[in-house]
């Protein structure tokens, strides 16, 4: 009988497997479960970051999920990263100089770096969304009003 051969991935040997880690280079990484960061506005809304500089210390990019209670506001700000907002659930409401807009479940929107902007979930069932930023969301870079 034959001898059988088991698929190896690319690269799989002890070569590949990254200094005191024992994973696979190339392997995808779960991402098990997203960090609590602190939130700017009232009333208080969820942040949940997946990838980002607090979770996973990315600085490309940061990827979080929204959960923000009707009423919801924070101060006007003008950051130095582009954020791609993808509404889930509810509607989020984006003021920015010269007027404002609703975007609403199933509809996404995009904050250029230097655009100054607010958001705020003013709808009686809040919203929930995903905020992309470009890169990555810091403190000291959204610069806020006040």
């Amino acid at each position: 009988m034959g001898r059988s051969r088991v698929a190896r991935r690319p690269g799989a040997g002890p070569a590949a497997r990254e200094a005191g880690c024992g994973i696979l280079r190339g392997m995808p990484e779960l991402i098990g479960e997203p960090r609590r960061v602190p939130a700017a506005g009232e009333p208080p809304k969820l942040i949940d970051e997946f990838v980002g500089r607090a979770s996973t210390g990315e600085t490309a990019l940061s990827i979080a999920r929204m959960r923000s209670p009707s009423g919801w506001a924070e101060p006007g700000q003008r950051p130095e990263f582009g954020e791609f907002t993808i509404v889930l659930r509810g509607a989020v409401v984006v003021e920015f100089d010269g007027g404002q807009m609703t975007v609403e479940a199933g509809q996404a929107v995009h904050a250029r770096p230097g655009e100054w902007v607010r958001y705020s979930t003013p709808g009686e069932d809040g919203a929930e969304y995903v905020s992309v930023c470009l890169p990555a969301f810091a403190p000291d870079t959204v610069h806020r009003d006040g």
